[in-house]
């Protein structure tokens, strides 16, 4: 994690490598007058650090953004900037409005340091229920935040570029919003997406989608988290130029996505063939993963993060809150 040790003043990198476990962690927070936390999936533990000084997170704040903050002021407007590694630094602090808009922020005090990290073979599984008929399916990944979803969608799109025993290889563009799927720096991915692979970086998926159908010519389109209706219009129009779209949505569930707005269109107007939804991963408990048809009827429920036990019953309840479909 050279890349997040490198942005904190000297006097805490030795205690950066020697306190905090690397392999385990999801977040580190800082807090000015307050000591370093890092938040694991269910745990969280206060380094024994100096307190940090305002100076300590202009000097993390000057290594982000290569002493050129202005250069991000679209990010900032979003309140968090993408580093090297993928790696998502969420911003607080004086939000500065304009018209009832956040056009800036200043007097930043609070970071969070969201880890990034690339799983091979996360989406293994999913490969025998996303490819049906010899094509694949427009699904949508269904899930809370820190269940796996940016995961999910980075192996997809190495899966689906990659030609093995049940399916030939595919052009597969991502539309990188946050930059956290491919995590490009000055435009070439950090993480594996895959050999045949394009990726728009750091570009709104509205008028991403579009750009990489008509630039690419892509068979699969690959965005993460929809939030708006002109979000969910864009993934329509995708659909209708014959291309298969993948992508993701914060929720708990099938039905809490259902109510809203955004995904509610796509959903009732059957735009996705499958959905997955994945629970929030804890160490306490098996990571669970089910996976649901375009009339949402259960298919399979995994159980158990590699070594998992299969379920395939079939449960109708989801079909009754579907409305129209």
């Amino acid at each position: 994690m050279k890349e997040i040790i490198r942005l904190f003043p000297d006097h805490f990198q030795t205690l950066l490598l020697k306190d905090v476990r690397w392999g385990e962690i999801q977040e580190i927070r800082l807090r000015v007058h307050k000591r370093i936390e890092t938040l694991g999936a269910d745990s969280h533990k206060v380094l024994n650090s100096p307190l940090l000084s305002p100076q300590d997170l202009s000097h993390i704040l000057n290594q982000i953004s290569q002493f050129s903050l202005y250069r991000f002021k679209d990010q900032l407007k979003d309140g968090f900037i993408t580093i090297e590694g993928g790696h998502r630094v969420g911003l607080a602090g004086k939000a500065n409005t304009v018209n009832d808009s956040v056009e800036t922020l200043k007097y930043i005090s609070f970071m969070n340091i969201r880890i990034a990290r690339s799983k091979p073979g996360q989406a293994e599984r999913l490969l025998p229920y996303l490819y049906h008929n010899q094509k694949w399916t427009s699904t949508l990944i269904i899930g809370p935040p820190h269940s796996g979803k940016t995961t999910i969608l980075r192996d997809l799109a190495r899966t689906i570029s990659s030609e093995n025993q049940l399916h030939p290889s595919s052009k597969v563009a991502i539309v990188d919003e946050r930059s956290e799927i491919a995590a490009s720096l000055r435009g070439i991915p950090q993480l594996d997406v895959g050999s045949r692979t394009d990726v728009m970086d750091a570009c709104p998926k509205v008028q991403g989608m579009m750009m990489m159908i008509r630039s690419m010519s892509p068979e699969i389109l690959i965005v993460d988290e929809i939030g708006s209706i002109d979000d969910a219009e864009a993934i329509k129009e995708a659909t209708f130029t014959g291309v298969e779209v993948i992508c993701s949505v914060h929720g708990k569930d099938f039905r809490s996505v259902l109510k809203r707005p955004s995904t509610k269109i796509l959903m009732e107007e059957g735009i996705f063939q499958r959905y997955v939804i994945l629970e929030r991963l804890l160490p306490s408990r098996p990571h669970t993963l089910t996976i649901l048809d375009e009339r949402g009827k259960q298919l399979v429920h995994f159980k158990g993060e590699r070594e998992y036990g299969v379920d395939r019953r079939c449960n109708d309840l989801v079909r009754n809150d579907m409305g129209r479909i």
